[in-house]
């Protein structure tokens, strides 16, 4: 099987565009759960610290409080969130299901959102684009898990402006860590070598960590949260320090123009808060696929003059 997607190129992208389906329905149970798993965090922690405020025996405070239900990425199953009736697994193949279901729950005929089939084909389609850019080797995998990443990562921070930590610190740490297997230069846009790596990881913090710090003090309000900061650190970590100044570049522009477009189409002002992290995420996604021939371009017009 793997010498024949190694020499059919358009197998491997296929390959690529269904288990891309299939990961997109998963990472449709990730941004809806771990928003919820977070919550819950905090109200386990500040009721703990509120226990122990009023308590001198830490030491008798339960660490699972009786008769509750796990609630994590695995259990409990996927449900209709209005009959409560759970998902089959006839009903929850990536797209295919939607369309025979028209969009409705089986048991209560609740309608569904479009959202999930939408997750589910992007991913697939960003996951066969990958496939055909990097080809059949072990950089197509990586590609294929930042690529996840950051669907998730989008999405989530469209809900709810929030970059979890739980996504961010771990996929800062995978692109550190495949750093040590780079490859040869010009192999693959990544990984990238440790020191772009490591370089890319600490100017990518920083540099929005500066731009936040000096926006607040120039309007004492804050314009972004600190999971961009770790975002555009990861995507340094994967893409190398040479990628961030267009990744931030193109994430600033087109956040732009969508947020002016999306303030006059919903007729509200300029305090209205818009995510970055979608912007982050598309800039840094379009310059894994093309941003090593952008920069080289750009570059090839000074070296040419």
């Amino acid at each position: 099987m793997i010498a024949l997607l190694a020499a059919s190129p358009a197998l491997f992208i296929g390959v690529c565009f269904v288990l891309g389906l299939i990961v997109g329905s998963f990472l449709n149970v990730v941004i809806h759960r771990v928003p919820i798993m977070m919550e819950r965090r905090w109200r386990e922690e500040m009721s703990e610290m509120a226990q122990l405020a009023h308590s001198d025996h830490a030491a008798t405070l339960p660490a699972n409080p009786p008769g509750k239900e796990p609630f994590n990425l695995i259990v409990p199953r996927s449900a209709c969130p209005g009959c409560k009736a759970p998902i089959t697994a006839l009903q929850n193949i990536p797209i295919l299901s939607y369309v025979a279901l028209r969009g409705r729950c089986a048991s209560c005929g609740i309608h569904i959102s479009v959202r999930y089939p939408i997750v589910e084909a992007l991913t697939g389609i960003l996951s066969a684009a990958v496939a055909w850019k990097l080809g059949f080797a072990w950089p197509a995998a990586a590609g294929l898990v930042l690529t996840w990443f950051l669907v998730a990562l989008a999405f989530i921070d469209m809900d709810q402006q929030l970059l979890p930590d739980s996504l961010t610190l771990p996929l800062l740490w995978l692109g550190l860590l495949l750093s040590l297997f780079a490859p040869a230069p010009g192999l693959a846009p990544i990984p990238v070598d440790m020191r772009s790596s490591i370089i890319g990881a600490i100017a990518g913090y920083l540099c929005l960590w500066s731009v936040y710090h000096l926006f607040r003090l120039l309007t004492a309000k804050e314009g972004m949260g600190y999971g961009d900061f770790k975002l555009l650190a990861a995507l340094g970590a994967w893409l190398g320090w040479r990628m961030l100044l267009p990744t931030v570049l193109i994430a600033a522009a087109v956040g732009a123009v969508a947020g002016i477009a999306l303030l006059a189409s919903r007729g509200q002002n300029r305090s209205t808060p818009i995510a970055f992290g979608p912007f982050l995420a598309a800039a840094g996604w379009l310059m894994l696929m093309f941003g090593r021939e952008l920069v080289t371009g750009y570059l090839g017009l000074f070296a040419s003059g």
